[in-house]
């Protein structure tokens, strides 16, 4: 019901930002606020005020005694909680992300801000003993130059920034966990962010060895409603101290923060698939910018954009010196190309498993070490082809392709709609022939069982994720991301089908797969205690070259260099602008775009790419990319948020998605 009461005595004007979706209601709204409501309506609630009839959610942004909207003001309709979720540092932080990504600050606040829980937020918050500081064994950060600096400059305070390049073998959480215990007990928080639960449950179990576990929480989107607003209302009243979650935790409402730590900023889950699609790395960077805190963005392996903060002086190197990563990497080796090496095994081109890859598995196995074997794709047999003309099998019913979900499958499934095809039959030549286009890890499974006869097979992926193996003989076959760490280390480890990886016709792939591959080799023996990794690529990759050497550096520093000279990021801003063709010819038009600007396209949405919501399937979608130079990022994102408000009001053209810097361009 309507407010009708008296007006506040004291700010009677209250400035309101609308969860509204819509870009051009991306604004301020002035209400007024009755003399009942003026205690809890402080800036930072939530409220719920009448827009255009009906009743919608908004946050407080400020209190005011005046007003420049001309005309009668209406009333705030309630005030749903006097609790202020909406801190002043998390508004700014989303003010930025909106204009970084050409974003409205709506969407931005639904990843910053769960969904109120009341039952919790009315429970009273627990009693905590004050924190005692605890003494912090951060030698493990000796090894690496200039690290003892880093943590003494967490001690004192200072905004340090750091991308860190962590030893293979290197026992990451415990690293982060020390850097986070330094923090918190010099009276600062800590915000620690990793891709999945997995690394969540790892740093969490690392992290209460050395900070009190009452003042660690993590987040994460597993957690239930009503446990997940109990733990970010804890970070909000200031009774954590140490924040581990996933991407959407980079906006918690950490009191007081010191440091903000990313790891493995490579990794796609890191990039929100909600608009305006943030990335982790980025809106970290933004945060600690704001608050002039220490950032530390780690992994086995580099990016171009976090080498290109080094480049710029944002941040400094972590690294080991070369001798001791010689002593604690595994020993690598690679498909050879050499006359002498092709005649002493043929097969080796083709083969899925050469001589070489076997030969150091049963070495492994000999010592009594498990063996990893990573394959980049999960299932049986995920892709099926014709084996006659070697068409690719697709779905009659959507186009999705077949896969074979088990070696007693009655007939192929559909990975898109799930429909089974019993008979199979190619709609090119007519065959009712198939073949593997990719094997799965499932297949390969049963394929080294049969290798390796009377030696354990375990099987990570998927559903199935095994979080650790003893240290026993057994052949372990993991697709990336979810490897099982070995008590004692893996023996040996072969990192299969690399063609799927560095085939991919994608910006990144080089990159990616450096970085699964490392990240498996991490998890094996040194080369003095007979680790070996074997890939099954031509060593003339500079990518394999690259892992023989363990050189991720080296690495990202090409891969930036080669982005450099042609023009793409982080050496350059890309907008991708997706939709109906004359929709996106109509923002492009309306949009102030920066002189330097340049127009790529259009062309159609790349493979995989998702449509964008509210155009029918039957309809075309178009993709275009503009490109400006780095310094023109922000007023990029400007224009094109501008015109798509503008085009939003005028209600006659179809939907249109801006993504700046997507990770796929396509």
């Amino acid at each position: 019901m309507t407010t009708t009461g008296q007006a506040a005595e004291h700010e009677p004007v209250a400035r309101v930002l609308p969860m509204l979706t819509v870009p051009h209601l991306d604004r301020d709204f002035d209400y007024l606020v009755s003399a009942d409501q003026s205690d809890d309506a402080q800036p930072g609630v939530r409220v719920k005020v009448r827009f255009h009839g009906r009743l919608v959610d908004a946050f407080i942004l400020e209190r005011r005694s005046d007003t420049d909207h001309v005309g009668k003001l209406g009333w705030l309709e309630k005030v749903v909680s006097p609790e202020c979720v909406l801190t002043h540092d998390v508004r700014r932080l989303v003010d930025a992300v909106a204009a970084r990504y050409a974003g409205t600050r709506a969407d931005v606040l639904r990843l910053a801000v769960p969904p109120r829980h009341a039952t919790v937020e009315k429970r009273p918050p627990p009693h905590l003993e004050p924190l005692t500081p605890a003494p912090v064994d951060a030698a493990g950060w000796s090894v690496y130059t200039g690290g003892e600096r880093f943590v003494a400059a967490l001690q004192d305070g200072r905004a340090a920034r750091a991308i860190w390049q962590a030893l293979p073998g290197e026992s990451w959480p415990a690293r982060l966990a020390e850097a986070a215990a330094v923090t918190v007990n010099s009276g600062r928080g800590v915000l620690a962010v990793v891709p999945d639960q997995r690394d969540v449950d790892r740093l969490h179990a690392a992290a209460v060895d050395r900070v009190d576990e009452s003042r660690v929480v993590a987040l994460s989107a597993g957690l239930g409603p009503a446990e997940r607003y109990r733990r970010w209302l804890a970070v909000l009243r200031g009774d954590a101290r140490l924040v581990i979650g996933t991407r959407s935790a980079v906006f918690a409402p950490v009191a007081d923060l010191g440091l903000v730590v990313l790891w493995d900023d490579g990794d796609d889950s890191l990039a929100e698939p909600r608009a305006p699609y943030p990335h982790a790395r980025e809106v970290a960077m933004l945060r600690a910018h704001q608050v002039r805190c220490a950032a530390l963005i780690g992994g086995y392996a580099r990016t171009a954009e976090a080498q290109a903060l080094v480049v710029s002086g944002w941040a400094h190197d972590l690294t080991a010196p070369r001798q001791t990563v010689r002593a604690r990497a595994p020993r690598v080796v690679a498909l050879e190309d050499s006359a002498y090496a092709q005649e002493r095994d043929p097969a080796a081109r083709t083969a899925r498993l050469p001589t070489m890859a076997l030969d150091a598995a049963r070495a492994a196995l000999t010592r009594g070490a498990p063996v990893l074997v990573q394959v980049p794709r999960r299932g049986y047999v995920p892709a099926l082809a014709c084996a006659r003309c070697r068409t690719i099998a697709r779905c009659r019913h959507c186009t999705g392709p077949l896969s074979l979900p088990s070696r007693d499958a009655p007939g192929a499934l559909c990975r898109w709609c799930g429909r089974e095809d019993a008979a199979l039959r190619c709609v090119r030549c007519g065959s009712d022939a198939v073949r593997a286009v990719v094997v799965g890890a499932r297949r390969t499974a049963e394929e080294l069982g049969r290798a390796f006869p009377g030696t354990t097979v375990i099987t990570s992926g998927g559903d199935a994720v095994v979080e650790s193996v003893p240290h026993r003989p057994a052949v372990v076959v993991a697709t990336p991301g979810v490897e099982p760490v070995a008590d004692e280390g893996y023996g040996a480890a072969l990192l299969l089908d690399s063609w799927a990886l560095l085939g991919r016709q994608d910006l990144r792939a080089a990159e990616d797969t450096l970085r699964r591959w490392m990240a498996a080799a991490a998890l094996v023996r040194s080369r003095a205690d007979g680790g070996l990794v074997a890939v099954v690529a031509e060593s003339a990759i500079p990518t394999v070259q690259h892992l023989i050497r363990w050189d991720p550096v080296g690495h990202a520093e090409a891969e930036l260099q080669s982005r450099t000279e042609v023009g793409l990021p982080p050496a350059a801003h890309i907008a991708a602008v997706d939709g109906a063709p004359l929709a996106v010819d109509a923002l492009l038009d309306a949009a102030d775009l920066p002189p330097q600007a340049e127009l790529l396209g259009p062309v159609d949405l790349p493979v995989g790419a998702r449509r964008p919501a509210g155009i029918a399937a039957e309809h075309p979608v178009n993709r275009m990319l503009v490109r400006v130079p780095r310094d023109a990022g922000l007023a990029l994102a400007a224009a094109l948020r501008k015109a798509s408000a503008v085009q939003s009001a005028r209600h006659d053209q179809e939907p249109v998605r801006v993504q700046i810097d997507p990770l796929h361009i396509g």
